[in-house]
Formats: C-alpha cells, sequence, structure tokens
C-alpha cells in the first residue's frame, strides 16, 4: 500500500507549528486548514495561526518566518502588529499565506490549552477543537465563517460540547457587535431554537 505524500501547505503547515514549538510559541491552527479537519471540505491557500503571544513576540516570529521561507506582507511590520495583531506573510516557494494571530485574552489562551495534536507531515501540529473553532467562527461571524460553522455542525452534530459553546458565546455577548452569539448558537444547536 502506497503512503500518500503531504501536500505543500502540510508540509508548510508541519514547518511552521515545529519551528513555533521550537520558538515556545503555543499556537493552535484555526480557519479554513481547521474547517478541513472538523467540518465540510473547502478550497482553501492560508494557514491562519492564534498565537498565545502578544506584539512583544513580533521579533520572535519573524525568526519563525525566516526559517520557513515566509515573507511578512507588511512594509512596517511593528506598526501593523501593533494595530491589527496579525502579521500576514507569504511562502514564496508556494504561493501560500500564513497569518500569525497574536492573542491576549484569557479564552483564546485556554483555547490553545484545549488544542488538539493533528499528525501533518511527521510533525504535531495543533488544531483548535472543533467547539473553540465554531467559537471563533461566530466572534467573527463573516458570511463564509457561518458557512463553516454550520459544516462543522453537520459533521460533529451530537458530539459537540453545546454547554462549552454556549457558555462562550454568552460570554462574548457584551461586546459591542457580538450581542447575537447566543442566539445564533441556539438556532444551530440541534433540537433546539432560539426564543
Amino acid at each position: 500500500m502506497r503512503v500518500r505524500e503531504p501536500t505543500p501547505v502540510e508540509h508548510l503547515l508541519a514547518g511552521v507549528a515545529r519551528e513555533l514549538r521550537e520558538g515556545r510559541i503555543p499556537c493552535m491552527v484555526i480557519g479554513g486548514q481547521a474547517v478541513l479537519l472538523h467540518g465540510v471540505p473547502r478550497l482553501t491557500e492560508d494557514i491562519d495561526l492564534t498565537l498565545a503571544a502578544g506584539p512583544e513576540r513580533t521579533r520572535d516570529v519573524l525568526d519563525v518566518c525566516a526559517k520557513v521561507g515566509l515573507t511578512p506582507l507588511p512594509t512596517d511590520v511593528d506598526r501593523f502588529v501593533a494595530e491589527t495583531f496579525v502579521l500576514p506573510a507569504r511562502h514564496a516557494l508556494t504561493g501560500f499565506r500564513v497569518d500569525f494571530i497574536f492573542s491576549t485574552m484569557p479564552y483564546e489562551r485556554s483555547a490553545i490549552d484545549r488544542a488538539t495534536a493533528v499528525t501533518v507531515a511527521g510533525e504535531a501540529v495543533p488544531f483548535a477543537t472543533a467547539e473553540d473553532l465554531i467559537v471563533h467562527k461566530l466572534f467573527a461571524a463573516r458570511p463564509r465563517d457561518i458557512e463553516d460553522v454550520q459544516g462543522v455542525v453537520r459533521r460533529q452534530g451530537a458530539a459537540l460540547d453545546w454547554d462549552y459553546i454556549e457558555h462562550w458565546a454568552k460570554s462574548f455577548s457584551g461586546i459591542p457587535g457580538r450581542e447575537a452569539m447566543p442566539d445564533l448558537v441556539a438556532n444551530l444547536r440541534p433540537g433546539r431554537r432560539a426564543r
């Protein structure tokens, strides 16, 4: 039986995860790559990683970029990261984009601690749990995010920890623009509907 060769994006993801681990920067994969694991497959040519680190670790993340062949996209990296908490970079060989998302919220740190290790191209890569992927996607609440959540719910269904999802949806509902999160969860949860 022939073993499937890892794809270019899998090699890149494995390399980034390895370098972040060696640099002692805990992380988890979110976004489209996590949707491929937990939900309905869709085309994605980027990697989104949430880091258990604030912008003060920008230099360390730039070192990771250099080691795996990623070129930062902003011209003024420090200013861009300070304003957005994101460092976007592009892989020269494949053209794939990697977004490093700096985090300081206790929720994100907790979600990183809960991440599930998945072997990708021989490396243990931490992926957000299905529940934390749903929370992240509902927080963003763009149409593509809602579609992704629906796919995760269809695939994972009753196996999801809905109490956990509802807890965080209620916690975030006090943030302006996120008031509808509990209703979104109630509409998604099998057997329940928002009042």
